[in-house]
């Protein structure tokens, strides 16, 4: 089969080098610039939805305006985190046990996509707590949908994209994802739309990419494979016990956390210190989503070269921006137009460093035939650490936001000495 001359032109220009297969077979390389596309386009409208229906953003805008108690509002981001994770352990024997793993992608997206649409007919249709109780239980649906393409997707990238060229993969749809979002953001910000009909119409939009992702996919090449018999999910655990990289990885990754974490608490100093306008939806979108498309194609190239440094780097920024966004605050300045912006600028240029090193530090330190299984295991144990978060973060906000950035930025920190332990993967 000869690779169209433009998938080649384009393939050659996104990533640093086309030498070597990669790890892919003959007949996977062969194919693989016009995979390398399917999957950067497919993952670009993927994002592009993701910042679209944000829960921590939009999501908890909509329910407070559509009159649902602050209870439902607190709920979306645990439904949305633990759903996408929890889950995994027990969808990944199944997702091993297909031939073609990519339709368990497609289904996966599919499945948001009809969720995202429900959600918009909800918000439509109801008020109060019948929203309330509506729409967490399709961010449940979206986000159980989410976890089997999580679940799914490593394995379909470490068969179909070569090692060394799969951050370039996932990087460029990142920042084309997030250029999208940043419009969105704008639009938001300018007041130009009534802001309801424009969340509405953006979550209509993100069915519909979720949808067109999944049709993108499915025309993925992908080459058959037996399928392995599915591993029971607690016997999938004793991946724990028989693999220390693993377990190292998982606690790196877990000290990471602090990354995501961390923004509501900025968000306060900023509300403490009468900045109002700060915490306004747009400018919350707008400061994410220009981290995003500045940093996670850089983040994605230099995964390619070590992923291990990229986790490093980016706990090293992270623990610098929460302890700055500390003593901005300490010496009086967290008020002005510039300071936590840029605080939170930085911080999530960290967040999506750290996206782009574990996917890729994950993806390459797994065994070709447990991708799957080494995905569900960490993605299962971060989502336990994740639902325990929120009494972390309860417990600490006691002490106010400055203990609790504080131990955010310790925790980055720590996580550099456990990152530095890890295997250095070279292609």
């Amino acid at each position: 089969m000869t690779t169209p001359d433009f998938e080649e032109t384009v393939f050659e220009a996104l990533v640093d080098s086309t030498d070597g297969k990669g790890g892919l077979s003959d007949a996977q390389a062969e194919r693989e610039p016009g995979n390398f596309l399917r999957h950067a386009g497919s993952l670009s409208m993927s994002k592009i939805a993701d910042g679209l229906i944000d829960p921590k953003l939009v999501l908890s805008w909509l329910l407070d305006h559509l009159g649902a108690s602050a209870f439902f509002v607190g709920l979306l981001v645990p439904i949305r985190e633990a759903g996408a994770l929890l889950p995994q352990l027990f969808t990944a024997p199944h997702v091993q046990a297909m031939d073609r793993r990519k339709w368990a992608w497609v289904a996966g997206s599919a499945g948001q996509g009809a969720a995202a649409a429900g959600i918009v007919l909800a918000s439509l249709t109801l008020t109060g707590a019948g929203a309330g109780v509506a729409i967490c239980a399709l961010l449940a649906v979206l986000a159980v949908s989410r976890s089997i393409c999580s679940v799914s997707y490593s394995d379909v990238l470490g068969k179909t994209v070569g090692q060394s060229r799969r951050g370039a993969a996932t990087g460029t749809a990142t920042s084309l994802g997030a250029g999208a979002v940043v419009i969105f953001a704008f639009i938001l910000m300018s007041g130009l739309v009534d802001r309801a009909i424009l969340v509405l119409v953006a979550i209509g939009l993100a069915a519909l990419l979720w949808l067109g992702a999944g049709l993108l996919f499915s025309g993925l090449w992908e080459e058959a494979a037996p399928g392995a018999k599915g591993t029971p999910a607690c016997s999938q655990l004793s991946i724990l016990r028989s693999d220390p990289q693993l377990r190292r990885f998982i606690y790196a990754r877990g000290l990471l956390t602090s990354t995501a974490l961390a923004p509501p608490y900025i968000v306060l100093l900023g509300a403490q210190a009468g900045q109002g306008g700060f915490d306004r939806l747009g400018a919350l979108v707008l400061a994410s989503s220009i981290a995003s498309l500045l940093s996670s194609w850089i983040w994605g190239r230099l995964a390619d070269r070590s992923s291990r440094s990229v986790l490093m780097l980016s706990a090293l920024a992270g623990a610098t921006a929460l302890s700055s966004a500390v003593a901005l605050d300490l010496a009086g300045m967290s008020g002005t137009g510039w300071a936590l912006p840029l605080v939170l600028f930085v911080l999530m240029i960290a967040y999506h460093g750290v996206r782009q090193g574990r996917v890729i530090y994950l993806v390459d330190m797994a065994p070709e035939d447990s991708r799957a299984a080494y995905t569900a295991v960490s993605n299962t144990v971060i989502g336990l650490l994740l639902l325990g978060s929120g009494i972390f973060g309860a417990l600490a906000s006691l002490a106010g936001p400055h203990v609790t950035l504080m131990i955010f930025a310790a925790m980055a920190l720590a996580s550099i000495f456990i990152t530095k332990g890890l295997d250095e993967i070279k292609a």
